[in-house]
């Protein structure tokens, strides 16, 4: 079955990615990105593109590279996606992997978007409890950095650390999900078992940026910079 994922370049779209390439049932055809214009880097997660391209060498997997504009409206962002959902029917696209975990809302909004479309989506990490998924991912040696924190649910010393044994021992755990599923953060997986190569890099300039409701100063981002 010819398959896209749902790719972030985060730990869970790449766990996902993951499970997905055990099961001979399924061939990765390409990692579906969405990047923002202007910034070259991806949406939400702010990870540099050049990193990303460098991601996808060391999967050996191409992208597939939806770029949207800064404040991209709902309207915008569902036209663009429509388009890259319509190219992937026309390659013989059957099944599209996201790593959701336990949002509802966001299920049933990636299912909606897919209805009609004649690709299903498949949901690997579904209903795990987190404490597994995290454990499973550290166990399977992926690595990846902290690259953005919402500073309203965890502390700010969290952007730019390693997720391993010590970011787990430091984390709220008790009130927040390990997993990050409610946004608490963001990250890049710079090597893994699915690897062919670890990809390097270093940590560079803090930027805060705003909560678009309230205005106020919310998110820290942790630049990561291609060595």
């Amino acid at each position: 079955m010819k398959t896209v994922i749902g790719f972030s370049g985060g730990k869970d779209s790449t766990l996902a990615l993951y499970k997905i390439q055990q099961n001979p049932e399924y061939e990765v055809d390409s990692l579906l990105v969405t990047l923002t214009e202007g910034f070259g880097r991806v949406s939400i997660h702010g990870v540099r593109y050049e990193l990303l391209k460098q991601q996808s060498e060391s999967l050996g997997i191409p992208l597939r590279e939806v770029w949207i504009p800064q404040g991209c409206t709902n309207e915008v962002y569902q036209e663009r996606m429509e388009r890259a959902v319509s190219e992937m029917r026309d390659d013989g696209v059957t099944h599209i992997v996201f790593g959701d975990i336990h949002l509802k809302d966001v299920r049933e909004y990636r299912e909606t978007m897919m209805t009609g479309t004649g690709i299903t989506p498949v949901f690997p990490l579904w209903n795990r409890p987190v404490e597994e998924i995290s454990r499973e991912f550290i166990d399977l040696s992926f690595k990846t950095v902290i690259t953005c924190v919402d500073m309203d649910q965890i502390d700010r010393s969290f952007a730019g650390r390693v997720y391993d044994e010590s970011f787990i021992g430091d984390y709220p755990v008790e009130t927040q999900d390990i997993c990050g599923e409610n946004g608490e953060f963001h990250s890049f997986v710079y090597d893994g078992p699915n690897f062919s190569f670890p990809i390097e890099y270093e940590l560079g300039e803090e930027r805060v940026s705003p909560d678009h409701v309230t205005k106020r100063d919310r998110f820290l981002y942790k630049d990561v910079i291609p060595k």
